[in-house]
């Protein structure tokens, strides 16, 4: 019988680290559907971005109290979650405060701090619940967030909450029994916050304080475990996401538009024929841009998993300012959704079977594609270097190149550098001719 939380601890923490690795799994299977793209490129760079945007969180310091507040949040899931590591090895070993013998009273210097880090946490989640539900700031009720995202945010902060409290109980019983000498709970010395209120449970019996312990530590670890499956499925998955996200973005100057050598290459064999290669009739159909996601490049599908729908992206962009249908946000979203719907098709057919779909048309519509000014606002603005803009610029591309389907302004520019070389209606001779006044 003495072994029986043994072992049910240990299914537990074996089905949810094959449910998490399962998942995790899917998505590393949807991200590589992309195309190809090196990015390997400048290592120091790229772990330059990865300490001061993804550990450092340095773009969201453009608003210091808010910043600070996400990084204690932050701070707290990574620091407490040491303390995991404690009752995990307790939950298989049977054992009860393992680290204590070793780290003497560094042992209660670490657990005062990650006790005032939980009240920490639990403030904060209080006040950016009530920034959601109660202030309503304007990027948090957009329409972008209506149904399951509004509500993922909401039962994130709430279950914080609830474990933080389920840290500082746990604590608070223990205690508790410490004072009253109770056997197989060591003396850590006095806790500032459970130490405080252990006190006034010293009158509880033993047994019950035992219990009250041991639901606590028992709901609390359940909690990590369960949150932890919970993530893939959230916009919180980018705690995870956020690391390489940041070492993987493009180091190009903003604006800088990739270059189709297809296209080039064409140009090149209007005016060089003899460069085209021969004629491969078994060769795939060339695609210009993007209309479904197996066309964006991996990296650009890494970003829509990593998005953490703040909004930050829709509220630089002057076109969504002006009331136009385009969000960049939505359009990680969308592209996300359609990602998921995809690695759905595939777990379901074992392959991609076309189901009439794409990203282009039945997700992102021409009117949002067009209402983009290119001006880089929402990739400056992205905490974690999501770039929407490359996603946008692909679609249009294949909106143009493979549908001809252009506004009628672009179609005349178009015709006007096929055939005059120059995006106005004068031909190359035509052009020069303002010079002979000046004979």
């Amino acid at each position: 019988m003495q072994l029986l939380p043994q072992i049910a601890f240990a299914i537990l923490l074996a089905a949810a680290i094959w449910l998490f690795t399962k998942k995790a799994s899917a998505i590393k299977r949807n991200i590589l559907l992309g195309r190809k793209e090196d990015l390997s490129g400048n290592a120091t760079q790229r772990w330059r971005n990865l300490l001061l945007l993804a550990l450092g969180q340095k773009k969201m310091f453009s608003n210091v109290p808010v910043a600070i507040m996400h990084f204690i949040i932050y701070a707290g899931f990574i620091i407490i979650n040491i303390e995991v590591l404690e009752i995990v090895l307790d939950g298989l070993l049977g054992t009860h405060r393992l680290f204590l013998p070793f780290l003497g009273s560094f042992y209660s210097f670490l657990i005062n701090v990650f006790e005032l880090l939980a009240v920490a946490v639990i403030i904060v989640c209080i006040i950016f619940l009530l920034r959601r539900n109660a202030l309503k700031l304007k990027r948090f009720i957009s329409k972008d967030l209506d149904g399951w995202p509004r509500s993922d945010a909401n039962y994130i902060l709430v279950t914080e909450i609830v474990l933080m409290c389920l840290f500082i109980t746990m604590n608070t019983a223990d205690r508790a029994l410490q004072l009253q000498g109770a056997a197989h709970y060591p003396d850590t010395g006095s806790f500032i916050i459970s130490g405080s209120m252990a006190h006034y449970l010293t009158h509880l019996n033993s047994s019950l304080l035992a219990g009250y312990e041991r639901v606590a530590w028992w709901l609390h670890i359940t909690g990590i475990l369960a949150f932890l499956n919970y993530l893939p499925y959230s916009k919180h998955l980018h705690i995870m996401l956020a690391f390489p996200n940041a070492y993987y973005a493009r180091l190009d100057a903003l604006g800088k538009m990739s270059n189709m050598e297809e296209v080039q290459n064409e140009v090149k064999y209007m005016f060089q024929p003899e460069l085209a290669p021969a004629t491969n009739s078994d060769a795939q159909p060339l695609r210009f841009g993007a209309k479904d996601v197996f066309d964006l490049s991996w990296k650009n599908l890494l970003d829509a998993y990593s998005c953490t729908e703040c909004g930050r992206c829709s509220t630089a962009c002057p076109a969504n300012h002006t009331g136009k249908l385009l969000s960049p946000r939505k359009i990680m979203m969308d592209t996300r959704d359609r990602l998921e719907e995809a690695g759905k098709n595939i777990d379901s057919n074992g392959s991609f079977v076309a189901d009439g779909k794409s990203l282009l048309h039945q997700y992102i519509s021409v009117e949002e594609l067009r209402a983009c000014t290119t001006c880089n606002a929402c990739v400056e603005a992205c905490p974690v270097s999501i770039n929407p803009l490359d996603i946008i610029l692909q679609l249009r591309r294949s909106l143009v190149m493979e549908e001809s389907n252009a506004p009628q302004e672009w179609n005349m520019m178009f015709g006007n550098i096929e055939n005059n070389f120059a995006p106005w209606k004068f031909s190359p001779d035509d052009r020069d001719k303002w010079r002979e006044d000046f004979a």
